[in-house]
């Protein structure tokens, strides 16, 4: 077909009324730390603690188109460094080396979990709550295991009256809220928990993120 031709056709298309697709726009965005958490829970026999962490500690992008969220890809990462469950000398036991071995090197240091794809219903609309599947790769200490969260996520746009004001917090015209949950075990990952502190240390580990990004 002749340009001028295939010209013709898509302004009778137009004319006509007949939907054209659009064209997808990917926006990507940035972690905002201060307004971003990540928790992990242990739940043995003797003993339940909770590892919390927030502000430098957590980082990562999301790059995605609102119009069709399924194709979501991006980053999270957490540093174990930055972990404290309220007692030192149990921190400091779970960065040893009969642990995490958080000194070893940058790939025992985080903990990575990789998005690569999103099961929800439509479009994230703005403003409105709707529950997703987050399909990724979840990496501690070298180890890759693919995993499913449970999430909950917010679109949400600001005006530009709203965007003055809270540009200072580093929000901007396009925000999203994420709020996750999944579970792993410390021996997916090739840790074992010693026989004698299994009443204490429970080998499932229970894993929520709370984070907010803006456009970057």
């Amino acid at each position: 077909m002749r340009r001028p031709l295939a010209v013709g056709l898509l302004a009778m298309l137009m004319t006509a009324g007949v939907p054209v697709l659009a064209v997808a726009e990917t926006i990507t965005f940035k972690l905002l730390p201060t307004y971003s958490r990540a928790t992990f829970k242990s739940d043995a026999m003797l003993e339940t603690f909770v590892g919390n962490t927030a502000g430098p500690g957590v980082a990562g992008t999301l790059t995605v188109d609102p119009a069709r969220p399924q194709g979501a890809v991006g980053t999270i990462r957490v540093d174990l460094n930055t972990v404290r469950t309220g007692i030192d000398k149990r921190d400091a036991d779970m960065r040893s080396k009969d642990y995490l071995d958080t000194e070893a090197g940058e790939a025992n240091r985080w903990v990575v979990f990789e998005i690569r794809s999103v099961d929800i219903a439509g479009p994230v609309e703005p403003g409105k709550e709707m529950p997703a599947r987050v399909k990724g790769i979840l990496t501690i200490k070298g180890k890759p295991i693919e995993t499913v969260a449970d999430a909950r996520i917010t679109y949400i746009t600001l005006t530009p009256e709203q965007v003055e004001s809270q540009k200072r917090f580093g929000f901007t015209s396009d925000n999203i809220k994420v709020r996750a949950k999944f579970a792993t075990t410390f021996s997916n990952h090739g840790i074992q928990v010693p026989q004698l502190l299994f009443p204490k240390v429970a080998n499932d580990i229970q894993l929520e993120a709370d984070l907010t990004f803006a456009l970057q």
